[in-house]
């Protein structure tokens, strides 16, 4: 395979292996495990000696397809498909700490993923520390001498904040201690924290590299050394795997991946538009306009805007509601990287479990509606969006 494909060849080709049969289709091995012509074989594949699949919670050539298609694309030397996104980011972090341990990690992050780092983590004895991300003094002033992890979304959900991630790359290397970023909301097309100094990737693969509501997945992403070091281990104990089935479901998506993110974006773009001259509206938020607060980090860091849009209603939560409600083309979901236009309320959905206080640190009042953009046609959404206005009182 050529490792000079460009992404869109990548994402068709990258990683296929074909059986005895010549399938054009990427095969799905539904297999639990695997057999050895003799038990010297069997011996040798478990201490590592010779190459190949042990044992489905290990691997498989489906799932294997699927992480060297995303290195190919990330850029990254290794990786490991897990059940879900949320996998993904709990593996990715737990795998590398220990008691007496702290994490610094931005607080705008998605409901599960701030539980995973305020919740879950200190009942092990990992110490934590939440930032407003923006401001790389508040990363600097948060490090402690036990500091291992700094944990970001970038952009974040759901306000799409942006942080910068070389700035925080400097200061993790400075210690020693590692990046993780959630790279969902930027998709690998628009952005590659990896190039940026960040160490490891992660993905909820649900989201736009399925990209059709069809299968949960998750990828962790980074190099050979810290694959082998931290995470191996941990994944084939704990269990976190991928279903092959997902795996191949993941492999039809992401040949798709730069065709929808293109349209999703461009649809992004028209309605943030729109909606910023509309009465109804307090505030829009889209990495793609010159007026988002950190229109300067997103020049520096990102090659695309977003395929999400994060806005206010004047109206608060009966506006948000009542727009919601009047939409025909976007359906009320708490997903999103759909094909399908998805529109949610995040402090009733996605964040309801934060705290009043905790949601007002992160700007998401009762009017904040989070909306992804699918691949319909653009006019058919803005119209959809200016027509619902109407059940809206500005």
């Amino acid at each position: 395979m050529s490792k000079n494909w460009r992404p869109a060849t990548q994402l068709v080709h990258g990683g296929t292996t074909r059986s005895q049969h010549g399938e054009t289709s990427e095969a799905i091995f539904l297999t639990q495990g695997f057999v050895y012509d003799t038990s010297e074989a069997a011996e040798a594949r478990f201490k590592g000696e010779t190459e190949g699949f042990i044992y489905a919670r290990y691997g498989s050539p489906t799932n294997d397809m699927f992480e060297k298609r995303m290195c190919m694309l990330e850029g990254a030397e290794d990786a490991r498909a897990t059940a879900s996104g949320m996998a993904a980011v709990t593996a990715a972090i737990l795998c590398q700490l220990k008691a007496g341990d702290h994490i610094v990690a931005a607080r705008a992050l998605f409901g599960s993923c701030r539980w995973v780092v305020e919740t879950l983590a200190p009942k092990y004895g990992i110490e934590c520390t939440l930032v407003d991300g923006r401001d790389l003094a508040n990363w600097e002033k948060a490090i402690q001498k036990n500091t291992k992890v700094f944990f970001l979304e970038s952009p974040t959900n759901p306000t799409l904040e942006v942080i910068d991630i070389a700035g925080v790359a400097k200061l993790a290397n400075q210690i020693g201690a590692k990046v993780v970023v959630d790279n969902v909301f930027a998709t690998p097309l628009f952005q590659k924290p990896l190039e940026l100094g960040a160490h490891i990737v992660v993905y909820s693969a649900t989201k736009h590299i399925d990209g059709q509501g069809r299968c949960l997945g998750g990828v962790v992403l980074s190099d050979k050394d810290w694959i082998n070091e931290h995470l191996h281990d941990y994944f084939r104990h704990t269990g976190p795997a991928m279903s092959p089935f997902n795996a191949w479901t993941l492999l039809k998506g992401i040949e798709t991946l730069p065709l929808r993110v293109k349209q999703q974006t461009e649809n992004a773009r028209r309605v943030a538009d729109f909606l910023a001259e509309q009465p109804q509206i307090a505030k829009v938020i889209y990495p793609g306009r010159a007026d988002h607060p950190q229109a300067d980090i997103i020049a520096k860091q990102m090659t695309g805007g977003s395929t999400l849009v994060a806005f206010e209603l004047k109206g608060g939560k009966d506006a948000a509601f009542a727009l919601q409600n009047a939409l025909q083309i976007a359906r009320i979901s708490n997903n999103l990287g759909d094909s399908k236009s998805l529109i949610t309320h995040p402090a009733t959905t996605t964040h309801k479990n934060l705290t009043d206080e905790a949601r007002d640190e992160l700007g998401i009042s009762a009017g904040t509606v989070r909306f992804s953009a699918g691949i319909e046609d653009s006019d058919d959404i803005v119209e959809d969006f200016a027509r619902a206005l109407k059940a809206v009182k500005a």
